[in-house]
């Protein structure tokens, strides 16, 4: 019985990935192996969707072990049933993470002396705005209950209930779990509070491989009724080198969320950055994350994106359809409910965290609309505002650089380069490993940022 503790994974190079879903009160928690060895995990992201007490949760991670049979285990806060749970499709977190990406964008400063024919549309720097659509031992001799057992996909799922954590550690090792140090310690406080607990044995014989013969383990879903919406992040830890990268993306029909027992905080947005970012763009982004974590002490959680999810401006990629947003959790959400929404607020939250950062688990709620990251506004502070406009965006301007021919020039004009062909953005993804150390923040920020100590740059003199 070789078996492994999973969160969910998803393949990132030469890595097994599997998605495993959260409850409002279970982050995939930790994985256990039959083999001797380690078994690590270091970037995880989740989408919640969440509506009134209902909360659907899917989950993928990267992962890094040997290619047996293994199983992961998640506190639960219900009993799941067979119809709680399904397999998803293997790219489900694809669109979804480029839509919400950073993104780099690049303007180019129209002639000062043409005549203007469309200045607002100019003036956003040329972005369409997209239309919006409608979108062993008897399990009784250590104080365990198996409460529900069935098969979804290549999972072999059971359902348990512990008295205690020693009683819960001690089945798993007896069912031959390879269980990472410290883990009675770390099941207690879910033990405690009657938590139930999802053990999802994976059968390899129905794991799907990739081109290069790697194992790509299907996404799992969960829904479920709880009133209080908490990803359980500290098993997680039992699994880490290091530090853990998390993004979470949460669905609501009406507002946007954030993160209510640590200091939520929005990115640094709408910077300009000089030409060079465009090469390591992923990097340079990794790094302004890691510096914005810093400036708060390394006890914060990043808002990186709020929009609704039938637009976007500038797009990456089209924003997600209806269907997407059903295979998410839209269809366990109501017809009702649906015909009234047709489409939801998309909040993206990013964090870096170890032991010392984030020891507790992230509980999250409803939050003001924010707005930030649009093109014709010089600030680059974030505020309040009455729709969900907000994005981490970063500008690579070219300044005009050819002959001033009228006495009047209207300099500030943006749009497409020369001759047509406009760029689209670039999304930052791979985040969690992307290089780090490459880039030099103060040299390649030209906006002026005093909370991360960058002067900022004046702009090159334009004409000829």
């Amino acid at each position: 019985m070789r078996l492994r503790l999973q969160r969910r994974l998803r393949v990132l190079g030469p890595l097994l990935v599997l998605g495993c879903p959260l409850s409002a009160a279970a982050f995939c928690g930790f994985f256990v192996s039959g083999a001797d060895a380690k078994l690590v995990n270091n970037a995880s992201q989740v989408v919640l969707m969440r509506s009134g007490n209902r909360t659907v949760m899917t989950m993928s991670n990267n992962y890094k072990g040997p290619p047996e049979d293994f199983a992961m285990v998640v506190p639960v806060p219900v009993v799941l049933q067979k119809e709680n749970v399904k397999v998803l499709p293997h790219d489900v977190f694809d669109h979804i993470d480029q839509l919400s990406a950073p993104r780099l964008v690049e303007y180019w400063e129209q002639d000062p002396c043409a005549p203007r024919y469309d200045e607002e549309k100019m003036a956003r720097g040329g972005a369409v705005p997209v239309p919006r659509k409608a979108a062993s031992a008897p399990a009784e001799e250590y104080g365990v209950k198996i409460l529900a057992k069935f098969v979804v996909g290549e999972y072999q799922i059971l359902i348990l209930s512990a008295e205690e954590s020693s009683g819960l550690e001690k089945w798993l090792r007896a069912h031959k779990y390879k269980i990472p140090s410290g883990a009675a310690e770390a099941l207690a406080p879910y033990v405690r509070d009657q938590m139930k607990f999802f053990v999802a044995k994976v059968d390899i014989a129905k794991v799907q491989r990739d081109a290069q013969g790697l194992l790509v383990l299907s996404p799992l879903r969960f829904h479920f009724e709880s009133n209080e919406l908490r990803l359980p992040i500290r098993l997680g830890l039992l699994n880490a080198e290091a530090k853990q990268d998390l993004i979470v993306y949460v669905l609501s029909p009406s507002s946007r969320f954030e993160v209510a027992n640590y200091r939520t905080v929005p990115i640094p947005t709408n910077l300009e950055v000089a030409d060079e970012v465009r090469a390591s763009f992923p990097g340079f982004y990794a790094e302004l994350f890691d510096a914005t974590i810093s400036h708060y002490g390394g006890r914060a959680v990043v808002t990186e994106y709020a929009w609704d999810t039938g637009s976007c401006d500038p797009c990456p990629t089209p924003p997600l359809r209806p269907d997407e947003l059903s295979t998410l959790g839209a269809d366990v959400m109501g017809q009702r409910e649906m015909a009234r929404y047709g489409r939801f607020v998309l909040t993206r939250l990013h964090t870096r965290y170890d032991r010392q950062a984030l020891s507790d688990d992230l509980i999250f709620r409803a939050a003001p609309a924010l707005e930030g990251g649009r093109e014709g506004v010089a600030e680059t502070r974030t505020q309040p505002g009455g729709m969900n406009n907000f994005q981490a965006r970063y500008i690579i301007r070219h300044y005009w650089s050819g002959p001033i021919k009228c006495q009047n020039p209207q300099w500030g004009i943006w749009g497409g380069p020369p001759g047509g062909a406009e760029p689209r953005p670039m999304a930052a993804q791979g985040l969690a490993n992307a290089p780090r150390g490459k880039l030099a923040l103060g040299k390649v920020v030209r906006s002026p940022l005093p909370a991360l100590g960058i002067a900022g740059q004046k702009p090159p003199r334009r004409g000829k």
